[in-house]
Formats: structure tokens, sequence, C-alpha cells
């Protein structure tokens, strides 16, 4: 083949591909064409921006702004918005059962009168750009379930489904939202209760909800939730009547109370009036909605709202603590010192003990009791007598900071604390607290204060030792005896004095407990004198060749529930350890004696 022809093959077929990538491939398939053609109608339904639907006497218009419906004749009000989807849905997917084209109606002329096709009472026209003409609905055909329509500018009529029909066939009422408000209870950012008791105050700050009237005091999220969800989801059971009229016969007048729902950049809110109860309908309320502009009946649950204390939204949790911010704890224990927990990554350090590590999980168990604890009574909400209450001069103190190392453009460098809560007098079961600034007095369960500790010791981590049972050189046991022994080249057990056998198994145990020791807790203050009375164990160690690096654990007496006190030299404090590691600390390491062989009978003589 010439090169020539070569060419202008491979433009033709260059050109092929760019018809088909850039023409052929916004047209529909056949399939879709075939579908289109058999469809009543075609319509974009994003450009859909109103529907009207002529029923006899009745002219419903809907119109849509963004993506919400309102209903616009013959009165104003929400539209429902499913109700006008399933609409839309149906319409796209309704298709001609039969066509009867505009020939044969022109030779039989009495079939669009046979039909109810002349000045059918049912219409329905879509408003928006590209949309088709009005659509005429006959009567129903002899087919179940079938009818004829037509377009109004054409002759040429279908056979459907009725489905459009039954949707269209509804009453006005029937397209508005039984739905009371559009608003979502994550939308509103301010609520305001006015009862004859007085008026209640809410407001969300973006994490929080506090109450503002009629004193100033943390809100309980799920509570308040629950309390706007009543609104926000509330189902109207009656359209009753304008507004605009007499409201005397509705309790409206002089409406029981009210509540009204603020959200972003909305001044004027959403007010929900609650008044009297229809003769009949003893389960609902009549309600006036400003957002509508109408009277409604409300389940009577409803006027539960009008019963809502300042009381029924406080937050009973003792303190918000914010442990993303939380860098220091300082725990302020009178005539006991001051205890600095100090984060460092994910770990606790003792700061006011040279940064040793601290009990992790013992810090975030308390932080977790705390952010959990409920006030068991508001004791005061004005806080005018701190000397009653033990609190002028707290018995314990807590001080939570965020912490900065150096200066920059949002804060200077140093501590910041960002809460504090005090501890005042016991009675009885309670204990009264408060929280920072805030003006109230609250009582707290008194154990609460067990689970503080008030002494640095306390806050240790729980390991005690951490090596390898390979680094351990030399070993001194005293529990059952004395027993001395050194690791050799080989790695072998060999005893200081003596040669008598090892008990390789139990000294393996006992060196996989020594080497990875964990205490259960830490004591407190000085332990009871009973602890050490009797020395239980005591064992020394090296983990050098040199055995200049000297350990030593000293085990006492039972400290109740089967453990026992424990302690290291060079470390303050007293430890509990567990009944296991004391049995596997006092193994025995010489091997147990064999029992006896028993004695053989020599057999009898013969006679």
């Amino acid at each position: 083949m010439r090169t020539r022809t070569t060419l202008i093959l491979l433009a033709l077929a260059i050109a092929g591909s760019c018809w088909v990538i850039f023409y052929e491939k916004d047209r529909p398939s056949t399939d879709e064409s075939q579908r289109r053609a058999q469809n009543v109608v075609n319509f974009e339904r994003d450009n859909v921006e109103g529907v009207v639907i002529e029923n006899g006497d009745n002219n419903i218009e809907l119109r849509r702004t963004g993506d919400r419906w309102r209903l616009e004749a013959p009165i104003k009000d929400q539209a429902d918005g499913a109700v006008i989807s399933t609409l839309l849905s149906d319409l796209g997917s309704w298709q001609k059962d039969q066509t009867f084209s505009a020939k044969e109606i022109d030779a039989d002329k009495s079939r669009l009168e046979e039909y109810d096709l002349l000045k059918p009472k049912l219409r329905l026209k879509l408003l928006g750009k590209d949309m088709p003409p009005e659509i005429w609905f006959g009567k129903e055909a002899a087919l179940e379930g079938k009818m004829y329509v037509r377009f109004a500018n054409a002759k040429e009529t279908f056979l459907v489904r009725q489905t459009v029909k039954k949707d269209v066939s509804k009453k006005p009422e029937e397209f508005r939202d039984r739905k009371l408000t559009d608003l979502t209870t994550a939308q509103v950012n301010r609520l305001l209760l006015k009862t004859g008791a007085g008026e209640v105050e809410l407001q969300n700050n973006g994490e929080f909800w506090e109450i503002i009237k009629p004193l100033r005091a943390r809100g309980d999220g799920q509570k308040i939730g629950d309390l706007l969800a009543q609104i926000t989801t509330a189902q109207i059971q009656q359209f009753v009547a304008e507004d605009r009229g007499d409201l005397q016969p509705y309790g409206l007048a002089e409406p029981r109370g009210s509540v009204t729902l603020f959200a972003a950049d909305d001044q004027q809110g959403q007010t929900l009036q609650i008044g009297g109860i229809p003769e009949k309908e003893k389960d609902q309320v009549y309600v006036r909605f400003s957002a509508r502009n109408f009277v409604y009946t409300l389940p009577k649950k409803i006027e539960e709202i009008l019963n809502t204390t300042p009381a029924d939204l406080r937050d009973r949790h003792l303190v918000r603590i914010d442990t993303d911010n939380l860098d220091r704890l300082t725990i302020d224990a009178r005539d006991k010192g001051k205890t600095v927990l100090a984060r460092k990554g994910e770990a606790w350090q003792i700061a006011n003990g040279n940064n040793q590590p601290g009990n992790t999980a013992e810090v975030n168990r308390l932080l977790e009791t705390l952010k959990n604890e409920q006030v068991t009574k508001f004791v005061e909400d004005v806080a005018s007598d701190l000397p009653k209450y033990g609190l002028d001069q707290p018995q314990l103190q807590l001080t939570f900071s965020s912490f900065a190392s150096e200066n920059t453009a949002e804060t200077r460098a140093g501590e910041h604390p960002f809460a504090t809560l005090s501890f005042g007098r016991i009675d009885g079961d309670v204990v009264f607290a408060r929280v920072g600034e805030e003006p109230f007095i609250v009582a707290v369960r008194r154990a609460l204060l067990d689970a503080i500790f008030t002494d640095p010791v306390q806050w240790q981590e729980l390991a005690i030792f951490k090596f390898k049972p390979e680094e351990v050189h030399r070993l001194t046991t005293v529990a059952n005896g004395e027993t001395a022994l050194v690791r050799g080249a080989n790695n072998e057990w060999t005893r200081m004095e003596g040669t008598q056998p090892i008990d390789t198994v139990n000294l393996q145990s006992l060196l996989n407990t020594l080497t990875n020791l964990r205490a259960v807790r830490w004591l407190g203050g000085a332990p009871p004198p009973e602890a050490f009375e009797q020395q239980q164990i005591a064992i020394t160690f090296t983990t050098s060749p040199d055995d200049k690096a000297t350990q030593k654990l000293t085990v006492g007496g039972p400290s109740g529930d089967g453990m026992w006190y424990a302690r290291i030299d060079g470390r303050d404090g007293t430890f509990i350890i567990s009944n296991s590691d004391f049995n596997a600390l006092r193994l025995p390491l010489a091997p147990e004696a064999a029992p006896p062989a028993a004695p053989v009978s020599s057999p009898a003589a013969d006679p």
C-alpha cells in the first residue's frame, strides 16, 4: 500500500474518533432514545421551578426556592417536599401504553369528548425552562388502572397509567407540610421559653449550651437537644385556620406559653404559641406558629414544654474539662502540699518529682471520673457564704491548665489555668464543691475524694523494675533461707558458696517476675507500723558485670485481700504487690529432694 493511501486512511480514522468523542458522546444511546420516545413527558427535573394544578374549583400553585417548596395558592404555607418529589418522579417515569394520533382523532371527532379531553377539570402545568405543555387528564379507560391524557396544544392522545393522576388529585392541604418547621435541632443556636413562671433563655456558644436567664449556668446539651427535638420533629394533626382572625376560640389570644427558636443570623426567630385543647380532640392542643402564620393542632404532649424549669436543663456534670488543651493538673491538698502532673506526649510525669514517670492510666482514669461525675444537688445559686460550706479554704483544689513553652502571637509562655475545682466541707455522704468562679455551690459524692490521690508518691508509675531477665548478673534472695547466685560467662547460674544444684525452672520464674515487677498501687503517707515488722522476702540483684548497679526489694507483711507490702531502696514510698507475684518471688531455688525409695522385701526361703 502506498504511503499516501496509508496517511489518508489514518486521517479518516482520527476524524472518525474525534466525531465519536466530541459529538456522539452527548447523544443518547439507542435504548435511552427509545425510552424517551415512550415517555409521556421529558423534562430536566432540576429546571422545574413550579407546579400548577387545576382541579375543578381548586387552583394549586407550588413554587420552589432552592431545595424547598412552598404552597402559594390557594393558601400560602410550607409545602411537603416529599409529596412533590413523588409527583416529579412519577412524571419522569410516566410512559405511553398506547398512542392515538391526531389523524385518528380528527377521523372520529367525538373521541375527545368521549375521553373527556375537550375541557377537562384536572390539569397539570410544569413551570421552568424547556418544560412540556400543560397536561390535560381525561376519563378512565375500560382497561383497569388506565386513563386518557393529552397536551393542551395537541390532539394526539395517550393511554397511560393513572399514577400521576393520583399524585395531582389531592386537596390543597395534602400538599402542605405536616412537619411543623423546616429547622433542624442542629440549626438552632438560641431558645427563649416563656411561661407563667417566667422566662428561660438558652444560648449555644458553638460547643456547649448555656442558660442565660433566669441565671447563668451550664446547660445540659442532651436535655436541651431533647427539648428542641420536641418542636423540630412535631407533626401537625389539623390545619385549623389562618392566624389573622379571632384567636380567642383557640386559647391563643392569651396563650399559656411560647417557645421561640433562633437560627444563625435570624433575629426574629420562629415562635410557637401554645393555647387551649379542642373540645373533641382531647389528645391535641391548639398552637400558633409565626413562621407559617397559621393555627394548627399538635399532639397534646407538646404542652410538656411549658413545665420546663431551669433546673431541668442544667448540666449536672460537675466540671467540663477540655482534655485536648490540658497540659498540667495541679492537686493542692491542704496540709499535704501540691502534686503537679505534666503531660508529655501521651504520657504523664510528676513535674514536682523530678519529672519521674507518672501513672498515666491513673491520670486518665481520674480525668474520666471527673468528666462523668454528676452533681447530687445544687445547693446554692449564689455563693455568698463560702465559710459555711468550707469553700473559703478548700481542703482540696484541682487546677487544670494549658502550657506554652515559649511566647507566641496568641499566648505568652507558661501555665494558663482554664478551670479549677474546689472541695470544701464533708456533710454525711456528700462533699460541697465549687467550679472556678461560678457562683454555684453544689454537692457531690463524698467517695469522689477517695479517687483523688493527694500524695505525689501515689502518682508514680506502677512499673517497679524494667529489666530483662538476662540482664541480672548477681542475685541474693532471703526467703526460704539465703541464696546467693552469680551468672557465669556461659550464662549458667552457680552458687557463690557450695555446690548444691539450682532449680533452674524456679529461678527463671523468679527472674521473670522480678525484672518486670509491677505494683498494684502505691500507698500515700507513711505505711502502717506492722507493714515491715516481719520481713518475708529480701532480694538484692545487680544488672551489670561490675555489680555497681544494685537493686533491692523488700517484701513485708500482708496488706489484706491476699496482697503484700513492699518497698525498694532508693525510691520513696510503699507499694502493694499481688499474691501471685509474692509466691513467684519466694520460690525455692534448691531442687526438692527426691522421696526415699520404698524398701524391697526379700523373697521368703522355700521350706
